[in-house]
């Protein structure tokens, strides 16, 4: 729009400006053109009786716009009052037609009439009103013109910029919806032929972007669904177990290790969605209690510092449990038996809680904050569950070394909880 409006207004200015100044110049020649016409007119009277030009005078002074003198040669003034101005002199010398400006912005035209007794000056006087008359307000009626059709050519800008401009915003709330996740997010091909072409190519990429994702489930669940054979084989082989306590802390294991399976394939044939919210307490309390048992066994120190009440996180249960599992799973892994490690949850001043796992092992290569690396021969997973759990609760997480390992995640407060 404001291009347009540069451009319409150099092209009014460079339309209406020269027309003002041609009306100006129209209206001072035709002013000049009369008068010059009415002296003449009475030029034609000068010639005869003395009497006949007395009456035609007064009759012009009268009737006509213009008032008249008449210079005689015997120094005789008939008509208005006027001064002998040096274009007098000159006209009476030259006889000719001639004009000459005047100090009030008006203009004198003389004519002189020759005869045997000398030379007749007419005067006729143009005022400055008459010389500019009806030229303000031609010149209102222009700049009404320019401003309409500024105007109109305002609208007619805004209406194609809205066109362009809308179909614009519309591909932007597309795109900050597929941004968001929601791929059932459609662009509408309106507006000009290029901009119908980036929305087609938008709604082809969100369409692409399903069928990656659909296979990459399906790959997920069919990865996950591989393993139930290894997993029947485990039960069969736990119940040929003599030992009651082996076989049902082996059937425990084995019954988790298919739950675990069976969600891994029910989540990744779902499309992704909230993760809803949990009592951080409860589970991290479960997976401790779990994984105390193993502590025992390997003669590790431990300690759990837990909140008294329920401590809601924006992330549900069944992505919380992998994610604490994940962190006290690489202290059993990555650490010598007999290791001590400490879990702290604490609730976050902003909202949410705070989980802390620390243990007193060899600390962190410098790859295990790579997703997908690990310095101990891992597939380097287990932190990048805990760091898509904690950024998926809307909140973050960092490790560090300080004389072992210590991994935080902070954990977002559930959509509408206050902040404490």
């Amino acid at each position: 729009m404001l291009l347009v409006l540069a451009t319409s207004s150099l092209v009014l200015v460079a339309f209406l400006v020269p027309l003002a100044v041609l009306v100006g110049d129209v209206a001072h020649d035709r002013a000049i053109s009369s008068a010059s016409l009415e002296a003449r007119t009475l030029s034609v009277v000068a010639t005869g009786d003395e009497a006949a030009l007395r009456s035609a005078v007064q009759r012009i002074n009268t009737g006509e716009q213009f008032p008249v003198t008449v210079f005689r040669p015997d120094g005789a003034e008939l008509g208005a009052a006027a001064e002998r101005s040096p274009a007098v002199q000159l006209a009476r010398s030259t006889s000719r037609t001639l004009s000459a400006e005047l100090p009030d912005g008006g203009i004198e035209v003389l004519t002189s009439v020759g005869a045997s007794e000398g030379t007749t000056v007419i005067r006729v006087y143009v005022s400055q009103e008459q010389l500019t008359a009806g030229v303000y307000r031609a010149w209102i009626i222009l700049a009404l013109l320019g401003l309409a059709l500024l105007a109109l050519s305002m609208l007619v800008a805004e209406r194609l910029g809205r066109s362009l401009v809308g179909s614009i915003g519309e591909l932007a709330v597309t795109s900050r919806r597929l941004a968001g996740g929601d791929l059932t997010a459609q662009a509408r091909p309106n507006g000009p032929a290029e901009i119908e072409a980036v929305a087609a190519t938008l709604n082809t990429l969100a369409a692409r972007i399903t069928e990656l994702l659909v296979a990459e489930r399906e790959r997920v669940a069919d990865l996950s669904h591989r393993v139930r054979t290894p997993l029947t084989a485990l039960k069969l082989d736990a119940e040929s177990v003599r030992d009651p306590q082996d076989r049902e802390r082996l059937e425990t294991s084995i019954a988790a290790l298919e739950r675990a399976v069976t969600q891994t394939i029910n989540e990744a044939r779902e499309p992704a969605g909230e993760g809803g919210a949990c009592d951080a307490t409860r589970v991290v309390r479960e997976r401790v209690e779990f994984w105390s048992v193993l502590a025992e066994d390997q003669e590790r120190p431990f300690s759990a510092l837990l909140p008294d009440g329920p401590l809601l996180v924006r992330i549900s249960e069944a992505e919380l449990a992998p994610a604490v599992d994940a962190l006290l799973g690489n202290v059993f892994a990555h650490t010598p038996e007999g290791t001590a490690f400490s879990v702290r949850l604490t609730a976050d001043a902003g909202g949410g809680a705070v989980l802390q796992v620390r243990d007193e092992g060899p600390g962190l290569p410098r790859s295990a904050a790579q997703r997908g690396r690990s310095g101990a021969g891992s597939s380097g997973l287990g932190l990048d569950i805990a760091r898509r759990a904690a950024e998926s609760s809307g909140g973050s997480w960092a490790t560090d070394s300080p004389g072992g390992a210590r991994i935080t995640l902070r954990l977002g407060p559930p959509d509408g909880a206050a902040a404490g």
